[in-house]
């Protein structure tokens, strides 16, 4: 059954979740393209924190021992977070230019395609994304996959960037309201050089509502559906069809594996 909010099955999220927590996140954003260290890496804490809670409601257990798969785990800004809780922490990206963007090494990474993940069935404790699913042609292929690499009995969250939401055109924002090939064009002519977020090639229109609809039809058992950088007290938007596309900005679907 789908429970579009997660107070009774994760209530140590849904405490940490508070207005200060979400103003703190908001704010880091304006540093995503001038020190991504500082947008990535509070980010990068956050993640493993609202994980660990959400793991420790489903197994009484902490991220100690449990195995991570983070599906474009990019430049590594979240290794450190997840191996400081006693997990292992294997990132799997398929560009090996955003591999080392950040100059950072991250021991046992994968290249691979969160398409067709390069693992066995039931491989690991956990799978993660965070605002990977916007940039790749299938992102309900990539949540299939998430799930089919999980054990039976483990957490799958996958959190991304709704298109309508104030961040869903990246750099090329607020624009790409007037369609992702103008935001693109209008970047190109205003700064003499491609986005490198591409509308069509690397950036894709993903909704709000194509992540219920997957939601429902998994064969995973979803925890949770919600606004990631929200306060408790406004999950409730996800709710409502057009609000949620236009106020969500980033949408999170919480699943054990059956």
């Amino acid at each position: 059954m789908l429970k579009e909010t997660p107070s009774g099955t994760a209530p140590r999220f849904a405490r940490r979740a508070t207005l200060r927590r979400s103003l703190r996140l908001l704010g880091s954003f304006r540093f995503e393209q001038s020190d991504p260290a500082v947008f990535y890496g509070g980010l990068a804490a956050d993640s493993a924190a609202m994980i660990g809670d959400f793991y420790t409601d489903v197994t009484g257990r902490d991220l100690a021992g449990a195995t991570i798969l983070d599906v474009g785990g990019g430049p590594g800004y979240f290794a450190d977070e997840f191996v400081r809780t006693g997990a292992r922490y294997i990132p799997v990206e398929p560009d090996p230019s955003e591999m080392h963007a950040a100059g950072l090494s991250v021991a046992g990474a994968v290249r691979g395609s969160g398409m067709a993940l390069p693992f066995r069935d039931n491989a690991v404790d956990i799978c993660f994304s965070s605002n990977v699913a916007e940039h790749v042609a299938e992102p309900w292929q990539m949540a299939d996959e998430m799930v089919r690499v999980t054990r039976p009995g483990g957490l799958i969250v996958l959190s991304y960037t709704v298109w309508l939401g104030p961040f869903g055109g990246h750099e090329t924002g607020p624009w790409h309201y007037l369609g992702g090939e103008y935001a693109a064009r209008r970047y190109r002519r205003k700064l003499g050089k491609e986005p490198k977020n591409r509308f069509g090639e690397s950036l894709f229109a993903v909704r709000a509502a194509d992540g219920l609809r997957w939601a429902a039809g998994t064969s995973a058992d979803v925890r949770s559906v919600f606004p990631r950088y929200h306060p408790r007290w406004a999950w409730w938007l996800v709710r409502i069809p057009l609000v949620r596309e236009l106020l969500v900005s980033n949408l999170v679907v919480v699943a054990t594996k059956n």
